[in-house]
């Protein structure tokens, strides 16, 4: 296939869109664990600020 290194990585003249779109998977791969944990942190905060005012309003109720 590849006789050198600098062959391989050169990809036949298509390097750049072949390593390109090495970079772009993998960013998204270390990326989307981070924006899912962000968006959990996110709704379990709302969850529990609607769960302090749904006690609030008990308690003040009565």
């Amino acid at each position: 296939m590849w006789n050198s290194p600098a062959e391989f990585f050169a990809m036949g003249g298509y390097a750049l869109y072949v390593w390109s779109s090495f970079g772009v998977c993998a960013l998204i791969l270390l990326l989307e664990p981070l924006t899912i944990r962000a968006r959990f942190k996110a709704i379990v905060r709302r969850l529990k600020q609607e769960q302090l005012a749904e006690q609030f309003d008990k308690e003040s109720g009565k």
